[in-house]
């Protein structure tokens, strides 16, 4: 590791304090998912075990980790607090951390394809029509994978783009981290803005 640190931003309801407190860490419970996304839980569980997989390959996964925190690059682009919740900034070894761009990020948790550019998006969305898929999650929300395993496949390679720094769809980026220790903790703001 080469130790340079870089500042994150998260925010995260006020009850992941008494864990940090109490465990000088937090780790994202399955609860946690449960309460904050109720019905569509199952639907992210489903990615973020993708996510898992592919992400564990750029950073390891402690055994003790189900999902990945997602956190702020910027400040100017952090979620605000509201009621409840408080915003973590941290300092973090950058070898940690998982950048990610949202855009491709979000293209994946809706079960899209992810495009190299604008003419690859086109061609793909050709593709799609030839063969009468209007809804290219319906590849993966139902029975039609079955019939189109290749289009599956074709779209589930093109998730392992997320990981490929060498384009962005976004002009932003996001970051991942497997847990966040206390000591990492620079500042901890709540809903009033206040330390």
């Amino acid at each position: 590791m080469n130790n340079q640190k870089i500042k994150l931003w998260t925010r995260q309801n006020k009850k992941i304090l008494d864990d940090i407190n109490n465990n000088n860490l937090y780790i994202v419970k399955e609860e946690y998912l449960k309460e904050k996304l109720g019905d569509i839980t199952s639907f992210y569980i489903k990615t973020y075990n993708w996510y898992n997989k592919k992400a564990n390959e750029i950073v390891k996964k402690p055994d003790y980790v189900r999902f990945p925190i997602w956190l702020s690059m910027s400040n100017d682009i952090m979620l605000q607090p509201t009621r409840d919740t408080v915003i973590l900034e941290l300092e973090v070894d950058k070898d940690l951390v998982i950048e990610i761009d949202p855009e491709k990020w979000g293209k994946i948790v809706n079960y899209f394809y992810v495009p190299l550019d604008k003419d690859d998006e086109l061609n793909h969305e050709k593709e799609l029509l030839k063969i009468g898929i209007n809804d290219e999650s319906a590849l993966f929300m139902s029975s039609k994978g079955n019939f189109y395993p290749l289009m599956k496949r074709k779209i589930e390679k093109s998730w392992d783009r997320l990981f490929d720094y060498s384009y962005s769809l976004s002009t932003i980026k996001h970051a991942t981290l497997w847990e966040i220790k206390k000591e990492w903790i620079v500042k901890i703001y709540d809903y009033n803005g206040d330390e």
